[in-house]
Order: structure tokens, then C-alpha cells, then sequence
């Protein structure tokens, strides 16, 4: 009889351990609706169009490793160059989207709008 009550407190006590142990799949977040590690403040200006917007709100939404890049937004230029990339890895989408800034801003010649860096990435 004592061999069955400790057997089923032992068997209780173990299974209530590897609950607590094993990593709860509920804590895993989700990236989407995630801003990321900032780098400096997104700023877009009143009234201004472009993809820039666009790009920076489908980073927010990306629920895997993202990053986008952008020129800083300056009051005296006009225009801002930015991009956004996804990635294997936080560093690997950090890459491929200051690659693909600097390429856009190479291609529209743009020297006032200053240098690309990351400005988020998660």
C-alpha cells in the first residue's frame, strides 16, 4: 500500500518537474507588430508620399528577422531614401537591407539625403 502512494507521488512530482523544466511554447514570441531594436527615431513627414511609409509599416508587420534602412530625415532635403529586407538572421536581414539603400541611393544619385544606416531591426 505505501509502495503505491509513494510510487504515485513520486510519478506526480516528476511529471509536475518536467512541466516547469521544458521551455513553455507560449513564451516563443511572434516578430509581427514588433518595432524591433531601434536605432534611431522613424520620422516620416507630415503629408509626404512615397514607399518609405509603406516599407517601414511592412517591417513593423514582419513576424520573422527584418530590418530597414534609411537615409536620416532631415528638414532641409526633401526626400528621405530608405529599405527594407528579410533575412535568415537579425544580421543577415541588417545586410541586405543596407545593401539595398545604398544600391537605391547609387541609382537615384541622391548625395544631399546623407548616408543609409539600419534604423530598426528585429
Amino acid at each position: 500500500m505505501r509502495l503505491q502512494i509513494f510510487q504515485k507521488t513520486t510519478v506526480s512530482v516528476l511529471s509536475g518537474l518536467l512541466i516547469l523544466a521544458a521551455p513553455d511554447l507560449g513564451s516563443a514570441e511572434s516578430l509581427a507588430g514588433n518595432k524591433g531594436d531601434s536605432r534611431y527615431p522613424v520620422y516620416f513627414a507630415p503629408g509626404s508620399t512615397g514607399g518609405c511609409q509603406k516599407a517601414y509599416k511592412a517591417y513593423v508587420a514582419t513576424a520573422s528577422h527584418s530590418a530597414y534602412a534609411s537615409t536620416p530625415f532631415n528638414w532641409a532635403t526633401e526626400f528621405i531614401i530608405c529599405a527594407r529586407a528579410n533575412g535568415s538572421s537579425q544580421k543577415a536581414a541588417e545586410a541586405l537591407a543596407l545593401k539595398d539603400c545604398q544600391s537605391a541611393r547609387k541609382q537615384y544619385k541622391v548625395t544631399t539625403a546623407g548616408v543609409c544606416s539600419i534604423a530598426a531591426s528585429k
